[in-house]
């Protein structure tokens, strides 16, 4: 294999596929990048068994070399030594043992590669199941969803988005059991209802690779593979039973606040600089016209309060919740105003745009902490 290109493109289609490189591995070859030559193509591939990224990008290959036509790169070094370079075109060699030498016009570095052949094949999908959709609308699923997916290995169905997906459009579920996200989305398509669950780190994988041009998710023998045209990203599917989560929604919410987005996380967010490290409780007194948001660190003798204007529907009610978890619900709401639905102080909130975007439907839930002036 022999070809020549900007070290800049080559770096970027590294870094693309580096992210299912595993930092170490029983197998060395999994260290490595995949390097396949064809038709003025380079090939980039990387697995760590359970995540697959490929890469297509644009050479100019050397049509007299003869040599081996896939070979495996470590990683890191060759990473690492494009990073060092400046902008330049570099010249990459494989010879019949696997010697990468890579030539720039100020120097010359060579490392010991493998074997392509030797590098575990990627999943080849048929298109049993076949979902298109947009890479922008992927990646707004993932990135509004993505930080309410459990960190609890004994939960392993949590541990990843579940989609759900039909002719009448799709859902992207997280939750972690303190907090539900569930974003519908009228333009995220597929002829046949399907649902699956996507590991974290495939999502976020894909949510990197993915662009606002069109995108194919195809769905097939536990494997899910989200296609963007030359990058691909491949993910063993979770294979377990996603909780019911429609059942935790509460239908009966009638007391309702509206409140502006940003004055409320803004107030959220300095008010838990004084809640305690061990639990992170803020309380909001609700009352007709305005929020109190409050909290106190009893073990530091600090404490702090702030009060928000709102519109409040009905009586007056004091509710806890972990700040960390309100804040980030609010972070994930893109509008002005924010609306809370609340029926007591001891069952699950609520939480929408007042206003959606054209084509989806945002939901969110939080689960309260309980006060001592309740429980």
């Amino acid at each position: 294999m022999k070809f020549s290109a900007s070290s800049a493109d080559l770096l970027k289609a590294l870094q693309t596929v580096s992210g299912a490189v595993p930092t170490k591995s029983t197998l060395p070859i999994l260290e490595c990048i995949l390097f396949e030559a064809d038709i003025n193509t380079l090939r980039l591939s990387a697995t760590d068994l359970e995540i697959s990224i490929r890469q297509k990008i644009s050479v100019t290959l050397d049509r007299t070399d003869g040599s081996a036509s896939r070979v495996a790169v470590p990683a890191k070094r060759l990473l690492d030594t494009l990073r060092a370079l400046p902008e330049t075109p570099v010249e990459f060699s494989v010879d019949g043992d696997f010697n990468v030498l890579l030539k720039t016009a100020q120097g010359r570095y060579k490392m010991v590669g493998f074997d392509g052949a030797d590098y575990p094949a990627l999943p080849e999908l048929a298109e049993t199941t076949r979902i298109e959709t947009s890479g922008g609308l992927l990646k707004r699923a993932i990135h509004k969803t993505g930080f309410a997916v459990s960190r609890d290995a004994l939960r392993p169905a949590m541990m990843g988005i579940f989609f759900q997906i039909g002719p009448d459009g799709g859902k992207a579920v997280a939750t972690d059991g303190h907090r539900l996200v569930k974003l519908s989305l009228d333009r995220m398509l597929s002829s046949e209802p399907v649902s699956f669950i996507v590991p974290e780190k495939a999502v976020n994988l894909a949510s990197r690779v993915a662009t606002d041009d069109p995108c194919t998710v195809l769905v097939d023998g536990g494997y899910v593979a989200f296609d963007f045209g030359r990058s691909r990203v491949l993910a063993r599917l979770i294979d377990e039973t996603y909780p019911n989560y429609q059942a935790v929604i509460p239908v009966d919410n009638e007391k309702r606040l509206t409140v502006s987005r940003d004055a409320m996380l803004a107030a959220v967010k300095r008010v838990a600089l004084y809640s305690s490290s061990m639990t992170n409780q803020v309380r909001l007194a609700l009352s007709s016209d305005s929020v109190r948001i409050s909290a106190e660190d009893i073990e530091r003798a600090s404490e702090a309060q702030e009060t928000v204007a709102c519109e409040y529907d009905s009586d007056d009610m004091l509710i806890g919740f972990n700040a960390v978890y309100l804040t980030e619900v609010l972070s994930n709401i893109d509008c002005d105003e924010v609306q809370f639905e609340f029926s007591s102080p001891n069952r699950a909130g609520i939480v929408v745009p007042l206003e959606q975007k054209d084509g989806e439907s945002m939901m969110m839930l939080i689960m309260p902490v309980m006060l001592n002036t309740y429980a």
